[in-house]
This record gives C-alpha cells, structure tokens and sequence, in this order.
C-alpha cells in the first residue's frame, strides 16, 4: 500500500516514513507544506496521505485544507490528519465536510505501530478513524439539556464506538454482543435522538454528529 507524508518537521516526518516502512507500506513522497503534499498527491496519487493538522504558514488548518483539496482533486485517496492536540472542532469538520476514507489521530499514537498501521489501511479503505482520547473525553463532557441523556449505557456505548468508525459488527465483537443486539441498539440510537431515514442524510454520520456535539 503507498503512502504519501506531509509535516513540516523533518525529523518527525522520516520517522513517521521509517515505521510506515516498517508496517508495510511504501512511502512514496514527502513533503513540508501542503501545497507541495497536493502537488505530489495529483502527480502520482497514492492510497493514502499522512498529514500534519497544523502547517506553514499559518500553523492554523492547513491540513485540513490540505485534505480538502486532495478530495476535491483526487478523491480515492485515503486521508489520515495528525495532531499534537485533540481538538474537537477539528474532528466535528472531517465528519461533516468529508464522507469516509478519513481518520484523525493523536501524534503520540504512532507509538503503537501496530495500531497506527491498521488505522492507516483503514482509511485507505474508505472507513473514519476518530482518536479514542477524543471520544473518551466526549463521553466524559457533559452539558445542559444533553441530547444523549435518553440513551441507556449500552447506547452511549454503541454510539462510542461508532464514533470510532466501527462497523456493526465490529462494535459487536468489541462489545462481546450479538449482531441483531448491535443492530437493535443502533435503531434505538436513531430513534431517540429523533434521526429519521432521508435520501440526501445518512443517520449514521448524523448520529455520530449528534454524539461530537453534545
């Protein structure tokens, strides 16, 4: 699988380029900014893009930006933001401007090379990844009126690992639960937070919203 790096930070960019080799894939470009990401992803487009959130020269969304633009350019590619910090505005922009094939990451999670490798062919593959500090601290974060509050436990904990991009019937083997049970909740899920089936929405995407938000 090819993959193409951008971070402005040399030395973190070849080791992220050493471990990617390490799990497998073959990098095939790297790059400083962004604008030099986009050149080198529409000259020979790879599977999936690593990409630092914040580049020059604003130090601001320039990946994002970046992201956006390979999409609107190149959409089979596969793209994986990186952060220092967990940001939820941040996150709440891939899930709305960005329909699969994206994932967002703490930097300190390239720690565990294994993970990091599956996280990155999952997004090749069209699936989200959403950092789980990132979802932990949402189930943690209360506020008035919460949105969430007529979901039972099980809900919230389905609706969590949705959050993560997990497919039924993964959420059913993290969970230890029956597929029909999954599928059951996840009913209940839309039901409760009032998501009624349209054309032109997918209530999964809009529950996993309802869930960033709240």
């Amino acid at each position: 699988m090819r993959v193409m790096l951008a971070d402005d930070a040399v030395l973190f960019r070849e080791g992220m380029a050493r471990i990617l080799t390490d799990v497998g894939f073959t990098v095939t470009g790297q790059a400083g900014d962004g604008a030099a990401l986009l050149g080198l992803v529409r000259a020979d487009p790879p599977d999936v893009a690593v990409i630092d959130l914040r580049m020059p020269p604003g130090y601001a969304a320039e990946g994002i930006d970046t992201a956006a633009a390979i999409r609107a350019t190149v959409p089979g590619v596969g793209l994986m933001l990186l952060s220092q910090h967990v940001e939820v505005h941040h996150a709440l922009r891939l899930m709305t401007e960005f329909d699969g094939g994206v994932g967002y990451l703490l930097k300190d999670r390239v720690s565990d090379l294994a993970a990091f490798g599956t996280d990155v062919r999952k997004v090749a593959r069209g699936e989200t990844v959403i950092d789980l500090e990132l979802v932990t601290r949402l189930v943690a974060r209360r506020r008035e009126r919460d949105p969430l509050d007529a979901l039972t436990d099980r809900e919230r904990a389905v609706l969590a690992l949705m959050a993560q991009g997990l497919s039924n019937a993964a959420v059913a083997a993290d969970l230890h639960l029956a597929i029909k049970t999954v599928e059951a909740h996840v009913t209940s899920i839309f039901t409760k937070l009032g998501l009624i089936q349209h054309e032109r929405e997918h209530r999964r995407v809009l529950a996993v919203l309802t869930f960033l938000r709240a």
